[in-house]
């Protein structure tokens, strides 16, 4: 089923011409929980992967002998959808009560070193043909995601570990029939539940705080004629500039540091917020974003959170070079 984004509550360049100068386009990934095949793009899906490509692994040192059996992950997510399908009122018999209270936090893999390589999370596959504002088409035309199973790399020592592979789905004439899963992973929110795709373009506009100070206080008034206490944020922020959830490209939404400049540590440019993954799809605050198709069950359990995937802070946003695809990345999170 398609996805379809509501109209913008108002025509915001027909109030604010200026910002068609700063509009960018965003593909909405929209995932739902499914069952892609390595042909599909998908978050949380099997990787369309070489047979004979060694799969990519976390060599950085860190504790990694600790945390929730990967198995134990999707076990508990199958018992609790299965039960809160069958009685949405209590959810879990007795009998799987006892399971999900064994599924516990430890120290499940002793024999891992701290510099033992395990194998990075599949977070993400995306073919052009879906998603078109993807950016070097000459590396391919397919982009692959993954991630560490823990966040203690950077130099914070609190932050996920990305690796972006690009390479032509044509050429993987015999894929990996089982993708290797790491035994621990650190944090159960940072593994993606499979979901199918459902790509949407939409228009997007730059986060409140980077617009220039004339058209922030022009908006402020519009917002607000009569000097009521209206958050600028309910109308603008919420409502019009950036969308909710999974997207490739668009503008980042700055609502907990505030914008810094992302510049590429190689040549200087401006980077791309490549791919942003959220833990929800919308909240209170952005309800307008809700598809057409989803808005009749948007109070369901689990309705806003369709990959159980929660980096960071809940928001993590990976931004690349438009220049070069092998300069390096850079994380944000939200």
């Amino acid at each position: 089923m398609p996805r379809t984004t509501p109209p913008r509550p108002v025509d915001v360049e027909a109030l604010f011409p200026e910002l068609g100068a700063l509009r960018h386009s965003a593909t909405r990934l929209h995932p739902r929980p499914g069952t892609p095949t390595v042909y599909d793009s998908s978050v949380g899906g099997p990787m369309l992967w070489p047979a004979g490509e060694p799969w990519p692994v976390c060599t950085i040192p860190h504790k990694r002998s600790s945390g929730y059996r990967y198995a134990d992950v999707l076990r508990e997510r199958e018992i609790l959808d299965r039960a809160w399908r069958r009685d949405p009122r209590s959810g879990p018999n007795a009998e799987e009560r006892v399971e999900l209270a064994g599924f516990k936090r430890g120290r499940h893999a002793p024999d891992l070193t701290d510099s033992d390589p395990i194998p990075l999370l599949a977070v993400a596959q995306l073919h052009r043909r879906d998603v078109p504002g993807l950016p070097f088409p000459e590396e391919g035309d397919l982009l692959q995601v993954f991630w560490c199973g823990y966040e203690r790399h950077g130099e914070s020592r609190h932050e996920p570990h990305v690796h972006l592979r690009r390479r032509h789905a044509a050429d993987v004439t015999a894929p990996l029939s089982e993708q290797s899963v790491p035994e621990v992973v650190g944090r159960e929110e940072l593994v993606p539940s499979a979901c199918v795709l459902h790509p949407e373009v939409v228009t997007e506009y730059p986060w409140f705080e980077e617009l220039g100070p004339g058209l922030q206080e022009r908006i402020e008034r519009w917002a607000a004629p009569d000097g009521e206490e209206e958050d600028e944020d309910e109308v603008y922020v919420s409502d019009l500039s950036t969308s909710p959830g999974w997207k490739v490209g668009g503008h980042i939404a700055w609502n907990l540091t505030g914008p810094t400049r992302l510049n590429c540590a190689a040549c200087d440019a401006d980077l791309f917020p490549l791919l942003t993954a959220a833990a929800t799809e919308w909240d209170p605050s952005t309800t307008s974003w809700i598809p057409y198709e989803d808005r009749q069950d948007s109070g369901a359990r689990g309705a806003n959170t369709p990959t159980r995937v929660s980096p960071g802070r809940g928001r993590l946003i990976i931004a690349v070079c438009p220049r070069d695809p092998h300069h390096p990345l850079r994380l944000v999170t939200q």
